[in-house]
């Protein structure tokens, strides 16, 4: 099966290509950025603002609750529509092989975590803005909704209780990057795999895409997690 998927890929690298291009572009569009701008009519620029993130957070701490709204928002539909202009390029253009409802279904979600994965390069290193962006959890979120929306709940469910009970968001999106390799292990293995159809090639790519993601999340995270073992991270607040 391992050599019929890079069959595919060698035959359609140009879509792999042209995916990965628009993805990084789509991603590389910073609404922290762009809303911040157009709130503070070009005065002040988010990644001199707050802890110089480009991301929801620090809009709402920096400059205010509708801001960050629009931030957040923003930032997963363009994950989204990363992720469906991929699957859409591949529904259509690619024609797979295998015959089989269920191998093109894995494949094409396999797709969206590719798309999602370059996407997010693009959010936090935006192409139009100095290379400089954000941490990417609003991206990745919106690439679990996309992808799987079984890992998205359980994520979300985590997300909540961790921010409920401590109120801070770094540590909430720390802890989920992490179980987002496990969570998406859990759910392709058993749902799919043994309750459905045997599809491991597809367990280990959506687990190993999902580790990568996690891990670069948290990388990005590494100043909040000194400030969380020093004590030092700040709890949420919002600029009114």
């Amino acid at each position: 099966m391992f050599l019929t998927l890079w069959n595919i890929f060698a035959a359609n690298w140009y879509w792999f290509l042209l995916t990965a291009v628009l993805a990084y572009l789509i991603g590389s569009i910073n609404p922290a950025v762009i809303v911040t701008r157009v709130v503070t009519k070009g005065k002040q620029d988010i990644r001199n603002m707050g802890s110089g993130n480009a991301g929801f957070t620090n809009v709402l701490r920096s400059v205010g609750k509708v801001p960050a709204v629009i931030t957040i928002v923003c930032d997963a539909l363009k994950c989204i529509l990363a992720v469906f202009i991929g699957f859409f390029l591949f529904k259509w253009f690619v024609a797979l092989p295998v015959q089989d409802a269920w191998f093109e279904r894995c494949f094409l979600t396999c797709v969206k975590y590719f798309a999602g994965v370059f996407c997010i390069l693009g959010h936090s290193f935006p192409l139009y803005f100095r290379f400089k962006g954000g941490k990417g959890i609003v991206t990745a979120a919106a690439l679990m909704l996309a992808s799987d929306w079984r890992v998205f709940v359980m994520i979300l469910a985590t997300f909540l209780i961790i921010f409920i009970i401590g109120r801070i968001i770094s540590l909430a999106s720390i802890i989920c990057a992490a179980l987002y390799a496990p969570y998406t292990f859990l759910c392709t293995f058993v749902f799919d795999h043994l309750l459905t159809k045997p599809c491991l090639w597809f367990v280990l790519i959506a687990t190993v895409s999902s580790f990568l993601i996690g891990i670069f999340a948290v990388i990005k995270h590494k100043d909040n997690i000194k400030r969380l073992l020093n004590g030092e991270e700040k709890r949420i607040k919002a600029k009114k």
